[in-house]
């Protein structure tokens, strides 16, 4: 089957406006060099594309890694509990700010690790419902971001899947059970399922081992389609996931387009990419003590 994708790239961002106060710089960026904290949940390998991005976003504002600023990187290698206490190194570190990124359970852990540091989120559900802001307008508090969209286009992905696959009755839903917007995403999933007469069989996969005995399931038991669910681990081991469904010839779309571009069939939602790039540029910002309204 030829690759494809549904892509957006400004659409599904949202940039969260702020009050129009400054944040003063934590003690680290008295230094020199004023350092940035990137905590992210998922592992390096599968994310060179974000961390170019998101040096991009820097080098927009004036701030390039190992000339004016330094980058002091934790990644949990998708081992969630790992979080609090990457998120409470940087913070020991005084780093100026926190860049936490790679799903809601690194957003988290910065929120929970300090009140004083700036932290620059990328949310993949609504972050005044994930407690991390008062309002889009006037996030307050020491965290501002981008909402990333993706439990909110869940049903559509359904639906986009299921107008690819018209006569699609048994759709197989594969999600990481670690992954904080999981619930979210299963809850709305089956809505929009019951709403379209579609029968939901939910797979569960947190390492590259249950991916594979999730699509070994598809040998005696084939589903007509697979809605792959958001998760950093996934988009980690996107090259897997599309070789699969190309194995099993199963129509599956995902959250990203970075999916598609290995070979998954479709994707639908904002670039990550893009997403990525825009933390990038709010950072800078910061870092420069700029008003916390969103960056032109």
């Amino acid at each position: 089957m030829a690759s494809r994708f549904l892509y957006n790239r400004r659409a599904f961002i949202t940039l969260l406006g702020c009050a129009a106060t400054t944040w003063p710089l934590a003690a680290g960026a008295q230094q020199a060099m004023p350092v940035i904290g990137f905590l992210n949940s998922a592992s390096p390998n599968g994310y060179a594309p974000m961390v170019a991005a998101f040096r991009e976003g820097l080098k927009e504002t004036g701030y390039i890694e190992g000339q004016n600023v330094a980058i002091e990187y934790r990644w949990a290698d998708n081992q969630i509990d790992r979080l609090p206490g990457l998120a409470a190194e940087l913070v020991r570190r005084q780093v100026a700010v926190i860049a936490a990124v790679g799903g809601n359970n690194a957003v988290l852990a910065a929120k929970a690790a300090t009140t004083t540091i700036p932290i620059v989120f990328v949310a993949g559900e609504d972050p005044v419902k994930l407690g991390l802001v008062t309002s889009l307008a006037r996030p307050g508090g020491n965290l501002t971001g981008i909402n990333f969209f993706v439990v909110e286009l869940a049903a559509k992905r359904l639906e986009l899947l299921h107008e690819l696959v018209p006569g699609a009755i048994r759709m197989a839903v594969l999600v990481d059970p670690a992954n904080a917007t999981t619930e979210s995403t299963l809850r709305d999933v089956e809505v929009a399922a019951r709403a379209m007469r579609l029968q939901i069989q939910v797979l569960h996969a947190s390492t590259s081992r249950e991916i594979e005995v999730a699509f070994a399931s598809f040998v005696g038991d084939r589903p007509d389609a697979l809605f792959v669910g958001n998760s950093p681990f996934f988009t980690v081991r996107r090259v897997q996931l599309a070789q699969l469904a190309a194995r099993h010839a199963v129509p599956t779309i995902y959250q990203d387009r970075l999916h598609a571009e290995v070979g998954g069939l479709i994707s639908y939602g904002a670039s990550m990419t893009d997403a990525y790039r825009q933390v990038g540029i709010y950072t800078g910002h910061i870092l420069k003590g700029a008003n916390k309204g969103a960056p032109s």
